[in-house]
């Protein structure tokens, strides 16, 4: 180690010559022996938290991770990043720090990793915001790298509840608490019952979404996204993929190699075809651009215009990720809707032989569905854009309008739901929450599953410059751009005005006259930062708007 010469990995610039004889007495003191400063050096960003239901078991992960990446020649270095479950986050001001966690994230993977010189780092993620975090973290960096998803909780049972989730038999199950469908003794048993054991909440929302995309993408192992956290399966595939990125070390392959604008447009693809989250909008952008790669809503709406969904699991039906899992998980989805892809696995290499449960994962041809499971709307008010996840709407609620109710804000909007002041044929409103507005564009996941217990899914709308869970459903459209903060439309809506929401049209329009519209914005006042100081005042200051995937 102490001989003259070229830096043959990354590493060596703080453990080769003489000069870093300071640096290896450092590393020693961690454990590092003399003949380990040879091996590739590989860090493992772990979210580990006692606080988040998707991370607890990741622990046990790590090690497999460690032994994986020491099989396979490497030198491991454990060390964490920060995590935020959205589920408890939920409906609270502490909801403003979700998505600005994203690019946090992002910044804890980039600076550690480059301050200690690492040639390769597996990324151990799971729940929303910090699979995306660490994808951007690692195309920052582009060093070789693979992520971990650790994969979605078992479902619940209940008497006879069955396959219950965290929607299910906890949120939506307010609402029927409130409309008295059902006693306060059930309620607190599907509390202890709808999340049985670690993992990502066990639908098609937005942690299981983006861990799906991410197969997708080819930065995880095939089936990663969907093996239980629990399993002796999802051990495994952390050890493989600790023996993964010593070859991908090994072979100097990059996230820029993987990560390009025809794997992200088969993420996309996969994204409609699946009906995932409407957050992977945001992220899937934010990821392009760490790439420098050019993907735009532009892209969402022209292929959202080709391919329709196969596959509808929770909140869009009662499958959840076991079924989906069980039926074949993401190399089935592929083989399925593969001739529809920029970037295909013709040699079949990549997956093998896989074993698709065709009742659930269908041929492309032979699916029932006529829509994309997401799609982009536009019109009047949101003339940036706005989103919706169709696969969660009814065919016969396509079509929609209704009555406007404004609220500056999500709490004016519970208090409204909760004493019963919405009504059949009701536009809910809900301004003043995106990025830089709330700040922090919080997640609707409370209001919406409000209006589904309540039995209102199918007879009313919910319109924000927010955003939603995965697990939302109904008639919800968020992310309209402008918001409200930056003088979109949205801020100019009064009580009483007609809104028409028409998917198959892809068009939302506020039904009042421009000329009357101009009048209410020579009164509209000055919009005043709700946050004047901190990280979300920071977050606000610089946050772009949602149609470029509020990056920073």
């Amino acid at each position: 180690m102490l001989v003259k010469g070229l830096c043959l990995m990354k590493s060596d610039n703080i453990k080769a010559g003489i000069a870093r004889t300071p640096h290896r007495g450092l590393l020693m003191a961690t454990g590092v022996s003399r003949k380990n400063m040879k091996a590739p050096f590989i860090g493992i960003a772990s979210s580990f938290s006692d606080l988040v239901p998707g991370h607890i078991g990741m622990r046990d992960l790590e090690r497999q991770i460690e032994k994986g990446i020491h099989s396979g020649g490497g030198q491991a270095f454990i060390f964490g990043v920060p995590a935020i479950c959205d589920g408890i986050a939920m409906g609270h001001s502490g909801m403003r720090y979700s998505l600005p966690s994203r690019d946090l994230i992002a910044d804890c993977v980039e600076s550690v990793a480059a301050a200690h010189q690492l040639d390769g780092i597996v990324l151990l993620s799971n729940c929303d915001k910090i699979t995306p975090g660490m994808l951007i973290g690692a195309l920052r960096l582009n060093i070789p790298a693979i992520i971990v998803t650790a994969g979605p909780m078992l479902d619940g049972e209940c008497g006879n509840h069955h396959k219950l989730t965290m929607v299910t038999g906890s949120f939506e199950a307010v609402g029927k608490y409130r409309n008295g469908e059902i006693p306060e003794e059930e309620l607190l048993a599907l509390e202890e019952a709808s999340c049985p054991s670690a993992g990502a909440c066990q639908g098609m929302y937005t942690a299981n979404t983006m861990a799906c995309l991410t197969e997708v993408m080819g930065m995880s192992l095939p089936y990663c996204a969907s093996a239980s956290a629990v399993s002796s399966q999802k051990r495994r595939l952390a050890f493989e993929s600790g023996m993964q990125i010593v070859e991908l070390v090994k072979q100097n392959i990059k996230p820029s190699d993987i990560i390009t604008r025809k794997s992200l447009r088969n993420a996309i693809v996969a994204d409609l075809a699946l009906g995932g989250s409407t957050n992977t909008f945001l992220h899937i952008l934010a990821i392009a651009n760490a790439g420098g790669i050019d993907i735009t809503l532009n892209d969402f709406e022209e292929l959202s215009g080709k391919i329709h969904q196969i596959v509808k699991i929770n909140p869009s039906s009662t499958l959840t990720m076991a079924d989906f899992h069980n039926a074949g998980g993401v190399p089935a989805l592929m083989q399925s809707i593969g001739e529809h892809c920029e970037q295909k696995d013709e040699d079949k290499q990549f997956y093998g032989k896989v074993y698709r449960n065709k009742e659930i994962i269908p041929d492309y041809d032979k699916s029932t569905y006529t829509q994309a499971g997401l799609a982009v709307l536009y019109g009047n008010l949101a003339k940036d854009g706005c989103v919706i996840k169709t696969s969660g709407v009814a065919p016969e609620c396509y079509t929609f309008e209704g009555t406007a109710k404004t609220f500056d804000s999500e709490e004016d909007a519970m208090k409204a739901l909760e004493n019963d002041e919405i009504k059949e044929g009701d536009v809910i409103v809900i301004r003043y929450e995106g990025p830089k507005g709330g700040p922090g564009m919080r997640e609707m996941l409370a209001p919406t599953s409000l209006l589904v217990g309540k039995g209102l899914g199918k007879k009313c709308a919910l319109i924000t410059d927010g955003r939603f869970s995965g697990a939302t459903r109904g008639i919800c459209v968020g992310h309209i751009c402008p918001e409200a903060a930056n003088g979109g439309v949205i801020a100019l809506v009064e009580d009483g005005d007609k809104i028409k929401i028409d998917i198959p049209n892809r068009t939302m329009e506020l039904l009042v006259a421009e000329n009357i519209l101009e009048e209410r914005r020579k009164c509209m006042k000055p919009f005043e930062p709700k946050v004047k100081s901190g990280y979300l005042y920071k977050y606000a200051k610089n946050v772009q708007d949602a149609s470029h995937g509020a990056i920073v």
